[in-house]
């Protein structure tokens, strides 16, 4: 029987605008210390109730080194759900990868994963493949291109630890590094899995699935999403979807001319405590 050792970034949901619940979800982190697997694992949180007001919920997919774009839905949102419940992508996806920057332009960084004989795979079922040596052309990279950047010393040495614990699904590492990234951020939101909540389904009725589960009011999306959510079904159902703009922060980067949209790795290694006002200002 597993005997967890302390637990370590749990996500807080006791917020003012979580308050209609007595019950509600939150995302705790537990440490198998013989296989060194990390486990997120959803439990109760008695909540006091105090008033009721509006809760706006998020969605995403968990995503490996997720953009500033990723983040800017958590200021906006009291609640994120991560969909690990979906089906992986089949072709190419921000699942397994994501860019940073290098002295020639974008440097990819890709988590290889095990796909063949394996069908339609959802991704909390995705497997690491561990046959290669990533791990240290990863970390190699980062050292080479990042070692002058004014806060790697700061933020690598806790990113590295997180490469070598030796996940086993993609999705336990993808959640480990969006923790380490939401604690570095300072956000508030909380996080939820999909999973954890026993919903499935596909499109608007998954959302609304969610909402109903959470006791949301608000629905938040980017709004090229919303040619794919059918808002006023949501509204039949007391949700109002909000669709929001988010605006490419610019900032200092290392090598030359800016690239939008890089991983938060670089604008954290480069702005540090700083990137928290800078994504609230897409």
């Amino acid at each position: 029987m597993l005997h967890p050792p302390q637990e370590s970034n749990l996500s807080r949901i006791g917020c003012t605008a979580m308050a209609p619940f007595k019950r509600a979800y939150a995302l705790r982190v537990f440490m198998n210390c013989s296989t060194k697997m990390s486990r997120f694992l959803l439990f109760p949180v008695i909540i006091e109730l105090r008033g009721a007001v509006c809760m706006i919920v998020t969605t995403h997919q968990p995503i490996f080194l997720p953009w500033p774009g990723f983040f800017f839905k958590a200021t906006r949102a009291d609640c994120m759900v991560l969909l690990d419940g979906v089906q992986y992508p089949l072709g190419r996806s921000w699942m397994n990868r994501n860019r940073l920057k290098c002295a020639t332009g974008e440097l990819w960084l890709t988590v290889p994963v095990h796909r063949k004989g394996r069908g339609l795979q959802r991704i909390k079922e995705v497997e690491i493949f561990y046959k290669n040596s990533w791990i240290r052309r990863h970390l190699r990279s980062l050292r080479q291109n990042y070692a002058h950047a004014p806060y790697f010393k700061e933020f690598f040495p806790p990113l590295e630890r997180i490469y070598e614990k030796g996940y086993e699904r993609l999705l336990s590492l993808n959640l480990e590094l969006i923790r380490f990234f939401w604690d570095a951020l300072r956000l508030s939101c909380s996080l939820v899995l999909q999973s954890e909540l026993g919903i499935s389904g596909r499109g608007t009725e998954l959302l609304l699935s969610i909402c109903s589960r959470l006791k949301a009011s608000e629905y938040l999306a980017f709004r090229p999403a919303e040619k794919y959510i059918d808002a006023a079904l949501m509204e039949e159902n007391g949700v109002t979807a909000q669709f929001v703009t988010f605006h490419p922060p610019v900032y200092p980067q290392l090598w030359g001319d800016f690239i939008y949209n890089l991983s938060i790795l670089d604008l954290l290694l480069n702005c540090g405590p700083m990137s928290s006002d800078i994504i609230h200002t897409g």
